[in-house]
């Protein structure tokens, strides 16, 4: 007889697992017709709320390595949605800056939260108990990434 803690059932890694891809799969047809992947979106996350910032900080933001970041930048510059440049300050330093196109992406996807957010609404999940789903996911993440 298995235990009931090898049960794949009793496993949160794999609903939390589950939940992710699945919510990715539920960003997909928004964000591909606009030619974006959900990584490019959350990039595009973080420097709407903060514009020019060197590699590192979207990184940690993310809670990636700079050298998983770095291939998905230099893809979104290739296609016209930001700028990698030296930093000023010191040159081994890159910031990494919205372009015109990557600032008019915003408006594009203006939609998205919206969409998603009203695609995981449930008995459980409302806007009144998101808050505490947040708080509950911050608490996971910030106990792991301590590791």
């Amino acid at each position: 007889m298995i235990p009931e803690t090898f049960k794949l059932d009793n496993q949160l890694c794999f609903r939390l697992y589950t939940a992710s891809r699945l919510l990715s799969q539920a960003y997909h047809p928004l964000l591909s017709e606009h030619g974006l992947t959900y990584p490019q979106y959350l990039v595009l996350l973080v420097l709407w709320e903060k514009d020019a910032q060197p590699v590192n900080d979207i990184a940690r933001r993310l809670y990636l390595e700079t050298n998983t970041v770095t291939p998905l930048l230099q893809r979104m510059e290739k296609e016209g949605i930001l700028t990698r440049n030296k930093g000023e300050k010191d040159a081994r330093q890159m910031i990494v800056a919205l372009t015109s196109k990557g600032k008019n992406l915003r408006k594009e996807l203006s939609g998205v939260p919206s969409a998603v957010g009203g695609a995981i609404v449930c008995d459980s999940v409302t806007p009144a108990t998101a808050p505490q789903l947040y708080r509950m996911l911050d608490d996971i993440i910030a106990k792991l990434s301590t590791r």
